[in-house]
């Protein structure tokens, strides 16, 4: 960690436990220089980072302020702390809303994706270049489950950078995070069994769950500590429930991150059970601050937990490669891969441990990060000042979601239809739950870059809300 970042990492814990408050003016630069023993330069890149993150406001001739609090969601009627499903029916709804919304002249505020150009495509190609001119024959053998060895030892290598022993024989490539977290349900469940998920969740988990005929107990998950784990307890007493199904960092659609005694309990209680984890990680690069933060897997001895990630987030969408450290469940994967999609695209896994080799992953990451929390801090911004005040936003750490609530008695998919002829796309809350109970919500994508196309999306999607709320 360099000064400039250990000293906007003290100032952010000085705003975090009340030392500086909402509006404080703090000492100016050239104070700070006499107090610390710091050069100018160190203490400007601690104030404009911090700047960047949206702790603190620099008013020009005025120095540096404390930043406003962000919002955290308060829903108008506390979701039910367990919400049993025996039948799951959601993917027709799904497929209607990302096929009417797959236009690309739309402003996709309902994308699941990134803005594709914050990628280093010109250092991709290149590397796929490379791998395609000493492509051979064999090559396509090589990559068949688990898949490119080269690959697997290289996210093996990133997991050690992080403390945990992780064997490249555990991972298993896939064609795209699903596919991990589809083939990690599959080998721990039959059709029949109950699955814990989140409550709202990802509508991957809903899909998958509908697909492999499973029943749902849907948790209340809170935006700052992840899923509600003395309702998680509850269901684990009242169902048999055989898998647990969760992301442990920026949650989709909520955005939030589980806290690190919360993920440590987690683990304990689900093995008290004898239930497995499947995590879904495939935005954990993607946090805010210095300190990268341990999944759930860290802390797992038996191999019960299934950490699946995936490049499709932070490298390259079109590559649609993930894969899944899959403990006991290794070698079952990969029987249940063969039977299925064989294999993973040879060239692109190929291409990707090029690319990693070279060590330019972790920098571009940096300023992904950089770059993603200057991107949501402008959007929430914009809402904040367009929307109205009875359209409550959620602001979580990290990744580039928005959750917003508006008034119980809206429906965000009506809203959705509306934004969609305006040329909008927005993800409705009813894509998150087998129920009801987030029709008013919606989640924005605010990793779009912020020029006049996307601040007349967030006008015009203000106006149609404004509308929508005087109508009902």
């Amino acid at each position: 960690m360099t000064r400039y970042e250990q000293l906007a990492q003290q100032l952010r814990e000085q705003i975090r436990t009340g030392v500086w408050q909402e509006g404080d003016k703090l000492p100016s630069l050239r104070e700070t220089v006499r107090r610390s023993g710091l050069s100018l330069m160190t203490v400007l890149s601690a104030y404009q980072l911090l700047d960047s993150q949206g702790w603190i406001r620099s008013r020009p001739q005025s120095g540096y302020f404390v930043a406003p609090a962000r919002e955290t969601t308060r829903y108008a009627s506390p979701p039910q702390p367990l919400q049993p499903a025996e039948t799951v029916d959601i993917n027709a709804f799904i497929f209607s809303v990302l096929q009417a919304g797959n236009n690309p002249d739309c402003v996709a505020l309902g994308s699941a994706f990134p803005d594709s150009s914050l990628f280093p495509q010109h250092q991709l190609s290149r590397s796929l270049s490379r791998v395609a001119r000493q492509l051979l024959p064999e090559s396509a053998g090589a990559t068949l489950p688990p898949g490119c060895a080269d690959l697997r030892r290289c996210i093996a290598q990133r997991y050690a950078a992080r403390g945990m022993e992780v064997s490249p024989d555990e991972i298993v490539i896939t064609s795209g995070a699903l596919e991990a977290l589809n083939l990690s349900l599959q080998s721990l469940t039959r059709p029949g069994d109950w699955v814990a998920i989140e409550s709202p969740a990802f509508y991957g988990a809903l899909q998958a769950i509908e697909r492999h005929h499973l029943k749902a107990v849907a948790v209340a998950t809170d935006p700052q500590q992840g899923m509600d784990l003395d309702a998680l307890a509850q269901a684990l007493r009242q169902y048999p429930i055989k898998a647990c199904w969760l992301m442990s960092h920026c949650q989709n659609p909520l955005g939030g991150s589980m806290p690190t005694d919360h993920k440590q309990r987690l683990l304990t209680l689900l093995a008290e059970h004898g239930v497995s984890l499947i995590e879904d990680d495939v935005y954990g690069e993607l946090y805010a601050g210095l300190d990268p933060p341990l999944p759930v897997k860290a802390w797992d001895e038996t191999g019960r937990v299934l950490h699946c990630g995936s490049f499709s987030k932070t490298l390259a969408a079109g590559f649609r490669i993930g894969w899944v450290a899959a403990g006991q469940q290794a070698e079952a994967i990969q029987r249940l891969q063969l039977m299925s999609t064989l294999s993973t695209s040879a060239p692109m896994q190929l291409a990707l441990a090029d690319y990693l080799a070279s060590h330019r992953y972790d920098k571009h990451l940096h300023t992904l990060r950089r770059t993603l929390e200057q991107r949501k801090h402008i959007f929430y911004r914009a809402i904040k000042r367009e929307f109205s005040d009875s359209v409550r936003v959620h602001y979580a750490e990290g990744s580039y979601f928005l959750w917003l609530e508006m008034p119980e008695y809206c429906c965000a998919t009506q809203l959705y239809w509306r934004a969609l002829k305006a040329g909008i796309t927005i993800a409705p809350g009813r894509m998150f739950a087998a129920g009801e109970q987030y029709r008013h919500c919606f989640r924005l994508n605010a990793s779009l870059p912020w020029n006049e196309r996307s601040e007349a999306a967030i006008r015009q999607l203000a106006a149609l809300i404004d509308e929508h709320i005087l109508r009902n």
